[in-house]
């Protein structure tokens, strides 16, 4: 069994400076809207416009396109502090950067980046769309069809699931241009929203992370330029794989921040409220789900970071991430349900911040990879 050399996880003066201000930044500007958000079921617009102005929409878009010119981990880190305060917000810039932006940049022609990152950086969201009714898990089940005509090709199906959909200008759009050759037959397109044909549906109804937008996609002879086709035709099923290895962190990191907020409020609410006399922080019960809570954090978010670390330094990282996410997400539907029960009846009502970590906590077991789908490659790259 070979070892991967394992990255250095603790934070520079630079990075944390980074994450404070993002910190203080969601807090002030996101925090006063997180209820509203999630009874609306949508993101606030205004803040779109934030977002994209402090450059959280391009952090690893090159300065030259008018991007932060970060790498993954301030990308990570960005993810992580949204989701202290808003795991909808997290996600929403989370796919932004560690799909979208991540796939056109390293399978995207020198054309493609220069058209589509500036704008991604400046106002453009990104969507990713993958998921249908017959392909979940089995990703490379999808029956999207995509057929030349011409110079151009034309797409139709159906995508399920689709993360910031409502918001999205530019969908990157997989689908089969020949089934005869199976997932080798997988290509990826740059679909945009006004291309006729083109449609975003039925808005999901959801338990958790209701500010996040996602929808179905539907495709009717959505006509596409040959200068669209993001990578190789036919092998899409590698710009999947690549880019949700990378998502798998972006996942783990929202997983980290919500177990902070999560705990955060649980350990406040523990030394406000009194019973026998005293605040119940003061009991050992209590102290001591805190305590192996915290731990749990800890473990978790250097889990996700070794995962960042090792992607930026260009090492090995498929079985770190996979980890980070199975566990991170572990640990937050764990620790959410535990701040639920030390702010008692008060932490089944939606007045309390409490409810709602508790619900956004248990897609991170689902999106982007189910937890047995980590524990096969896990297993896999253990036993190889």
């Amino acid at each position: 069994m070979s070892q991967t050399p394992h990255a250095l996880t603790t934070l520079t003066d630079e990075e944390t400076a980074f994450a404070e201000a993002l910190g203080a930044f969601f807090r002030e500007q996101v925090g006063p809207l997180v209820h509203k958000m999630d009874q609306q079921q949508q993101i606030e617009p205004s803040l779109l416009p934030m977002f994209f102005e402090m450059g959280l929409m391009g952090i690893e878009i090159p300065e030259e396109y008018g991007g932060a010119g970060g790498n993954f981990f301030m990308a990570i880190q960005c993810v992580e502090e949204a989701a202290v305060v808003d795991p909808s917000v997290s996600v929403f810039i989370d796919v932004q950067n560690t799909l979208v932006i991540n796939a056109i940049r390293r399978w995207g022609n020198d054309e493609q980046q220069a058209r589509y990152l500036p704008r991604l950086a400046r106002d453009l969201v990104g969507a990713y769309a993958l998921s249908e009714s017959s392909s979940g898990s089995d990703a490379f089940a999808l029956r999207c069809r995509a057929t030349q005509d011409g110079d151009d090709w034309l797409l139709n199906g159906n995508k399920l699931w689709i993360t910031n959909a409502n918001e999205a200008g530019l969908f990157i759009v997989f689908a089969n241009t020949d089934f005869d050759k199976g997932y080798r037959g997988i290509t990826a397109f740059l679909v945009e929203r006004e291309m006729a044909g083109f449609t975003v549906g039925k808005k999901e109804d959801k338990l958790g992370i209701r500010a996040s937008s996602t929808c179905e996609l539907i495709l009717e002879n959505v006509r596409v330029p040959a200068a669209n086709i993001l990578g190789p035709v036919g092998k899409g099923y590698k710009t999947a794989i690549e880019t949700l290895n990378e998502g798998r962190i972006g996942i783990g990191a929202q997983m980290v921040g919500l177990t902070r907020g999560a705990l955060e409020s649980a350990m406040s609410y523990a030394k406000e409220r009194e019973q026998f006399g005293q605040p119940i922080a003061n009991f050992q019960a209590i102290q001591h789900q805190i305590a192996q809570a915290a731990t749990e954090l800890e473990a978790s978010r250097l889990m996700v970071y070794n995962a960042a670390r090792l992607k930026d330094a260009g090492l090995p990282f498929i079985k770190e991430a996979a980890m980070a996410k199975l566990f991170s997400s572990q640990v937050a539907e764990r620790v959410a349900s535990i701040g639920v029960e030390i702010h008692g009846g008060n932490g089944f009502t939606t007045e309390y911040k409490a409810e709602k970590f508790f619900r956004d906590s248990k897609i991170g077991k689902i999106y982007e990879g189910t937890s047995n789908m980590q524990l096969s490659t896990i297993a896999k790259m253990m036993l190889q």
